[in-house]
């Protein structure tokens, strides 16, 4: 059972919020180009390579998981926001449609409560700081209790950020010690929260009273039809699964291959550094990876694919970079290789017609996921154009590689973001990339224009007249 908020945790609380709340009407009536310049000092500040790369390091270090050489890599995403953030207005008149006389006006949404998974203890505050401030919000973060210290670093860079211009070093602030109640009754007193993590996290966001954006479970499942560039498929996945060592949920979790092509691509993949599980080995890895409850080992999640088979009880060679499962009519809550892996590891099936492909996303996503992502390799815009319309997804990448593409590429038009919304599928208010504009409140301006009126013949059409029994 859990304990109850202590009333020291209470006062903690209750302060950060009044800190916040007097920060927040120290920047009200900034201009933007102030409001710009604060993003860029918070960016820089967090984004820079030695301060990134010491934190996102720090951050591997202390949960224990993840990629410490690849990690520091994600810094792009600092730099992406920003990007994102110059150009979009945030304070004032932001949107003027004459033709419908509507003037919009953007302020802020109020005090955020941002909960922080430790896959991204480092990374995912100045994403959020970086919009949150140019927005003229202030975020109270509450870390995951295994990467506290981390996160805790990280907003006492922003808040030296804010110093550097001027501006309230309270706008960010981090609970130091965080705990389940405490961060149950932050959610409950802040105005907006920002759930990034698990299931649990994004229940309890959504329980607190006050509005909130979650995020989905993901189970990324990739389609490769004949018409796709063998190597570059290969290459992408590969590049997809290791990244962070397979912790984020946009990574490839089933790879769903053309019978016709099939042995070149599972060809391609091992020469990318993929191992392919035997039976034996696949039936000593769902033992490993999973608990008697179906819940996914600690020991198994986002490590290198030599760890997973150690605990598993087998050997794979030093140069592998991922595990293979071939896992073909294998789909369900019973077959575990078809749930969300987190790890380096993606399941294998194949099809013979677009007919089954489909029948195989559609099962797949039934078991899990629902609401997050797919990607397809394919030139045939027919067979592009079939998935996107049957995929029960938020976003689906053509020819990309996957947990790099979803969340934000500059070789794409996805609005870079730490949270990705998985609409009413994964239980989430949007289904868009969680960006700068979901940290606003709008004031909507109507001013009078010509009448608007069709003609009751031209609003009824062919019903226009008919009698009614």
């Amino acid at each position: 059972m859990a304990r109850e908020l202590t009333d020291e945790e209470r006062q903690l609380a209750s302060e950060m919020l009044e800190r916040a709340r007097v920060a927040m009407a120290q920047i009200e009536d900034w201009s933007q180009k102030d409001l710009d310049r604060l993003s860029q000092a918070i960016a820089w500040y967090a984004g820079n390579e030695e301060t990134f790369t010491r934190l996102a390091q720090q951050g591997v270090d202390e949960s224990g998981i993840g990629d410490r050489n690849g990690r520091p890599a994600k810094r792009f995403k600092i730099h992406m926001v920003l990007r994102d953030v110059l150009r979009t207005p945030s304070t004032g008149i932001v949107e003027t449609d004459e033709a419908r006389g509507l003037v919009k006006y953007a302020k802020p949404a109020g005090v955020i409560a941002s909960l922080i998974p430790m896959t991204n203890p480092a990374m995912t505050p100045p994403v959020t700081g970086v919009s949150s401030a140019n927005a003229r919000n202030a975020v109270i973060f509450s870390p995951h209790p295994r990467t506290a210290g981390t996160t805790f670093e990280m907003v006492e860079v922003m808040r030296a950020a804010c110093r550097a211009v001027g501006a309230p070093e309270d706008l960010f602030q981090s609970i130091r010690y965080p705990s389940i109640p405490l961060t149950q009754h932050l959610m409950e007193i802040c105005d907006l929260t920002l759930a990034t993590g698990g299931k649990p996290m994004v229940k309890a966001a959504y329980s607190s009273g006050r509005p909130a954006f979650g995020v989905g479970a993901g189970n990324s499942s990739i389609v490769i039809d004949d018409t796709a560039d063998i190597e570059i498929a290969a290459q992408n996945s590969r590049i997809s699964k290791t990244s962070d060592f397979g912790s984020g949920c946009s990574a490839d979790g089933n790879l769903i291959i053309q019978q016709s092509i099939y042995d070149e691509i599972v060809q391609a993949l091992i020469d990318e550094g993929g191992y392919l599980c035997s039976s034996e080995e696949k039936a000593m890895l769902e033992k490993a990876m999973w608990d008697e409850k179906g819940n996914r080992t600690f020991p198994t999640i986002a490590c290198p694919p030599q760890q997973t088979a150690d605990v598993a009880g087998f050997k794979i060679p030093e140069d592998r970079k991922f595990l293979m499962v071939e896992n073909q009519g294998q789909i369900g809550p019973e077959h575990k290789f078809s749930k969300e892996k987190l790890t380096t590891l993606m399941a294998l099936y194949h099809f013979d017609s677009f007919d089954d492909a489909l029948d195989t996303v559609s099962k797949i996503y039934a078991t899990g996921g629902k609401g997050h992502s797919c990607g397809i390799y394919s030139h045939n815009d027919e067979n592009i154009d079939r998935l996107a319309r049957l995929a029960p997804v938020s976003r689906m990448m053509v020819r990309q590689p996957q947990s790099k593409a979803n969340a934000g590429a500059w070789t794409n038009g996805m609005p870079m973001t730490s949270s990705l919304g998985c609409g009413i599928w994964g239980g989430n208010i949007t289904n868009e990339n969680v960006t700068m504009k979901h940290m606003m409140n709008y004031t909507w301006v109507s001013r009078p224009i010509a009448e608007d009126r069709p003609s009751e013949q031209e609003l009824f059409g062919e019903f226009y007249g008919q009698e009614i029994a």
